[in-house]
């Protein structure tokens, strides 16, 4: 008894807050709001008495939310500007929804009135299809104007028109082709190449790894980067690396000379006191202990060190006005470092990190050119940073 009388008030406050819920929706004249929790209210049980305050609020809702639709979209004709249409579709596919929303929970009864709650159900369908028509009509005479003009944001703003006009009419008379002039009209092109103001010459390797835009994925949908020019575009922005400074250290030995000991067993030894006397247990046995002795090395540490910086700086030129638009600093270095080392003495005494630079020897440095190039990974890195941080168009 207890717990059904618990479940009981649980449900008597969940639909108090629902009802509140949607007298608020509803006086505010958020009217789908009011219908949509409304609705959900009389999912289950809708024939509970608790429920009669939904119903009422519903069917207040539903006609006010109707005559508010069938208002706009008269005043709408009225003004006759073709930019509505796309309001006039949307209110009539909201009137059909709305009645579709409710249907299933018909009939609604009323219980004090005696009476089921009044939904006029209207048809539809004509004025949907005729206001779709005229929708799919602006939207491509629309676009087809904007597609005249030589604004980018237009062609833009043409091809979202297209489509949803695309989604709105599948296949309507030639739009797929304008959405792929919208596209290419509205898309940046942007030529990005390098120059060497260092005295060096920048190794082919590094200028192509660093061009190779095929794998740095930062086409997006309205901009898209060449490295190499393809005839019949026309570039709209530049996008310059200038190396400005290469600075290759010397080749360079570092040597260490450190001293290292160790205890190590070495077989048993009798344990003696204090007096030097042999010790034995209670059986009257020598007690024998470890023997520890001491294993010294004398080790030669020797680090091969080569480093390089590469400075440049990235400019964005804008090539309808040849105005410099923006400047962004890029840095990178490249560290050669190897490390190999000799012993005299008796290896064991030596730490486990030491024994693999006892197996090395000395290698060749690297060519100066080979450590411009060994940076280049990094300084693609950084050049995509830049990019991906600075649009072009923001």
């Amino acid at each position: 008894m207890k717990k059904t009388t618990l479940l009981l008030t649980f449900f008597v406050l969940i639909t108090s807050c629902g009802v509140r819920q949607t007298r608020e929706s509803l006086t505010s004249g958020d009217y789908d709001a009011a219908i949509q929790t409304a609705v959900e209210g009389l999912r289950n049980r809708k024939e509970a008495k608790g429920k009669q305050d939904y119903i009422y609020l519903l069917e207040e809702a539903f006609a006010k939310a109707k005559e508010r639709d069938l208002q706009n979209i008269n005043m709408w004709f009225k003004d006759a500007n073709p930019s509505n249409a796309e309001k006039i579709y949307n209110s009539y596919l909201q009137l059909n929804n709305r009645q579709e929303l409710i249907k299933p929970l018909l009939p609604l009864r009323l219980i004090k009135e005696g009476r089921n709650a009044i939904f006029p159900m209207d048809d539809y369908s004509d004025q949907i299809i005729s206001s779709k028509n005229a929708l799919a009509k602006h939207l491509y005479d629309n676009s087809k104007a904007l597609l005249a003009t030589k604004d980018k944001m237009s062609f833009r703003r043409a091809y979202d028109d297209l489509v949803y006009l695309n989604q709105l009419n599948p296949g309507y008379k030639d739009v797929a082709s304008l959405m792929d002039e919208a596209q290419l009209k509205g898309t940046d092109f942007v030529s990005v190449y390098t120059k060497n103001e260092t005295n060096m010459v920048i190794p082919i390797r590094l200028e192509n790894d660093l061009l190779d835009f095929s794998t740095f994925g930062l086409n997006d949908k309205w901009t898209v980067y060449h490295s190499n020019k393809i005839k019949g575009i026309n570039y709209d922005y530049g996008l310059i690396v200038n190396f400005r400074q290469i600075n290759i250290s010397p080749e360079q030995v570092k040597e260490k000379e450190f001293y290292k000991e160790k205890q190590v067993k070495d077989g048993t030894k009798p344990l003696l006191d204090a007096n030097g006397n042999q010790v034995k247990d209670d059986k009257g046995n020598p007690i024998r202990v470890d023997n520890f002795k001491t294993i010294k090395a004398t080790v030669y540490e020797f680090k091969q060190f080569k480093s390089v910086q590469v400075t440049a700086k990235v400019d964005y030129i804008d090539f309808r006005t040849n105005q410099l638009i923006e400047t962004f600093p890029l840095a990178s270095e490249f560290v050669f470092e190897h490390t190999y080392a000799k012993y005299n003495g008796e290896r064991a005494a030596c730490d486990d990190s030491y024994l693999t630079f006892f197996d090395q020897r000395a290698v060749p440095f690297p060519s100066n050119e080979q450590m411009v190039s060994d940076s280049g990974e990094d300084l693609k890195n950084k050049l995509k940073g830049v990019i991906t941080q600075n649009k072009i168009r923001r």
